[in-house]
């Protein structure tokens, strides 16, 4: 008999016939003789809706309260998936968050975990019930009700797994798996048997949205072995596991691509010790994520320098750039909100020279032009016009030939 964490997105539970559909497949694998614990999402669109009425009500809805009620929903579906489950003859116990001994810290919206205290989760198992946990949500230091911010339902399940030492945490959702590329961008993607944890780490981090990064980062600090598959087929899907040294790696497993970006400039900065520390310490102390930054060549004693971040901080990061021109003395900064991030993945590029020349040849026979570059061992990410970003996926999965790889 074995442990297995199963998560259920928004669409598996978006009306009775899904639910009752996830609660018959909960029901045979407990009756596989498999210890379950089951973690949900909101049903279909439902916290998007609370989001709407809560700005129908207030301008400015506080942290605290949206939390209180965007938890609302995940309560909702784990007491129908439980009714549903118990309906089939099984016995089922649900839990929130708190209940679930899910411990934050006190930032409301996008708390991290930092506890697990899973002995009523222990109990319900040991007394041979499925135990069904509303995902997204737990409870602060504070005592308060907090939620773990997009994706959070993935860190839920993940965590509860590292917990509670599971077998495996199955993640279902409306794709089958993690694909080459987006299937929606490029038709022929094709569906990966295997990814490693650093390979996912950097699809999820450049805008593969199978898997939520910390989800992932969860999975690799605490080895557990993650199976992204689909509550629509039932089929097998992706495993996410640590990198197997006995199996070669495919050169480039996928292409991911973001559009939700936007590159400021900051422009004649002068170029001394500091600067540059004391500008991305202000952002970061504003909650405003960097990713890729670069900083050109220093002419006269004065550089350029630029960094993309979420087109959603922008606003934000105008009201520090502002304070950070007048304080260095820069000549002013500039914002584009007209970009995108397209990457190549893959393990094997650790090994196999010439991955980049092949992707900006790539580009360049395309006519796509790039502004900014980024590396990491197992990455390659290039910034360009957002008009140009699925033509740049498309053509770079063609030119490594993903669609006719082995899986």
């Amino acid at each position: 008999m074995g442990l297995v964490v199963q998560k259920y997105g928004g669409t598996s539970v978006a009306d009775p016939d899904r639910i009752r559909a996830v609660a018959d497949h909960v029901a045979r694998t407990r009756r596989g003789g498999d210890d379950v614990v089951v973690v949900v999402s909101a049903m279909g669109k439902t916290t998007d809706d609370l989001i709407r009425l809560a700005h129908d009500v207030a301008r400015h809805p506080g942290g605290r309260e949206m939390d209180m009620l965007l938890t609302s929903g995940e309560r909702i579906s784990m007491a129908l998936v439980c009714m549903a489950v118990e309906d089939l003859g099984v016995p089922a116990i649900s839990f929130t968050g708190s209940q679930a001994g899910i411990v934050t810290d006190t930032a409301h919206g996008r708390a991290k975990i930092l506890e697990v205290r899973a002995d009523r989760i222990r109990q319900a198992l040991a007394e041979g019930k499925v135990a069904i946990v509303a995902g997204f949500q737990g409870v602060s230091t504070d005592r308060d009700i907090t939620t773990l911010g997009r994706g959070g339902s993935d860190t839920t399940a993940v965590a509860l797994a590292a917990a509670l030492g599971a077998d495996v945490c199955e993640i279902y959702t409306d794709v089958e798996g993690v694909y080459s590329a987006d299937p929606r961008v490029v038709p022929e993607a094709r569906k990966l048997a295997h990814v490693s944890f650093d390979e996912m780490l950097e699809m999820a981090a450049t805008g593969g949205r199978v898997l939520a990064l910390r989800s992932v980062e969860f999975a690799r600090n605490y080895g557990v072995p993650v199976h992204v598959r689909s509550s629509f087929t039932w089929a097998p899907g992706t495993w996410v596991t640590e990198e197997d040294p006995s199996m070669e790696q495919a050169i480039i497993s996928g292409v991911t691509h973001d559009a939700s970006e936007a590159k400021i400039t900051i422009e004649q900065v002068p170029d001394r010790p500091g600067i540059a520390g004391r500008m991305f310490r202000e952002l970061a102390d504003a909650g405003i994520n960097v990713d890729m930054i670069v900083q050109n060549v220093s002419t006269a004693g004065h550089t350029d320098i630029s960094f993309t971040l979420p087109r959603d901080d922008v606003a934000r990061a105008g009201a520090v750039m502002e304070k950070i021109v007048v304080e260095t003395e820069a000549s002013g900064f500039r914002t584009d909100d007209r970009i995108g991030r397209v990457s190549l993945v893959g393990a094997g590029m650790k090994t196999n020279p010439g991955v980049a020349a092949r992707m900006f040849e790539a580009l360049a026979a395309e006519g796509i032009n790039i502004e900014m570059i980024s590396t990491s061992t197992i990455r390659i990410s290039c910034v360009v016009h957002e008009d140009d970003v699925e033509r740049a996926v498309r053509a770079l999965h063609r030119a490594f030939g993903l669609e006719e790889a082995a899986p």
